[in-house]
């Protein structure tokens, strides 16, 4: 694994949760860039968003404004912007905007296979030199049948509002899921396995660009 420090640019839990367990080097600095765009592809719209995150806060550390969280950073570090969706039908299914919200996209998901997209942008800062890689990665998702009262008690627990597709997989929302196939992880929020290898891929190509400089 590449020893290299990583600046994750987003606060979500479950992205922090899967970088500790991988073993990873990190510091968290959530993007403040306008998450607005224009309806687009599912895969598109997650990139394009995973890279507006980590484009803010690469350019924000390297004016050296005042960043919460980012101490003592080194001089070669890469920043990792994500975005998650849920598509159910070609339709964007982002987190909740209130319960009603919330209520339907689970009904709607109900007995269905949507699919989760995770766009990812790496950015690979080594003094003066950046370099960059972004992919997406897809997963299939299939619910049972969901009933309302079911609903009704998933919604109590509080667990849908801060998640695409208004459902965690990792925690109680996993009950609703007969099956998947893809990565686990990218419906968690980061495709881990895939980051690891365009990480390294990365930073071994700006090594080899390096040396034949």
């Amino acid at each position: 694994m590449t020893n290299i420090k990583i600046i994750l640019a987003s606060g979500s839990p479950r992205r922090k949760e899967l970088l500790a367990q991988a073993g990873y080097d990190f510091d968290v600095c959530p993007s403040l860039s306008d998450e607005d765009l224009e309806p687009m592809a599912p895969s598109e719209y997650v990139m394009l968003l995973a890279k507006k995150k980590a484009d803010e806060v690469c350019n924000r550390i390297i004016a050296q404004d005042v960043v919460r969280r980012v101490k003592k950073l080194p001089e070669r570090f890469v920043v990792l912007g994500a975005d998650t969706v849920v598509s159910l039908n070609g339709r964007i299914l982002g987190k909740p905007y209130d319960y009603d919200d919330a209520y339907n996209t689970l009904n709607s998901l109900s007995d269905q296979t949507h699919q989760v997209y995770t766009g990812v942008c790496l950015i690979y800062v080594n003094g003066r030199a950046k370099s960059s890689s972004s992919f997406y990665e897809k997963t299939d998702v299939t619910f049972y049948p969901v009933s309302h009262d079911e609903i009704i008690q998933y919604l109590a627990t509080n667990e849908p509002f801060d998640k695409a597709g208004s459902y965690g997989i990792q925690g109680k929302g996993g009950l609703f899921v007969k099956g998947i196939e893809g990565d686990y992880n990218n419906v968690v929020g980061l495709p881990l396995a895939r980051v690891y290898h365009e990480l390294e891929e990365l930073v071994s190509e700006e090594y080899k660009n390096h040396q034949n400089k």
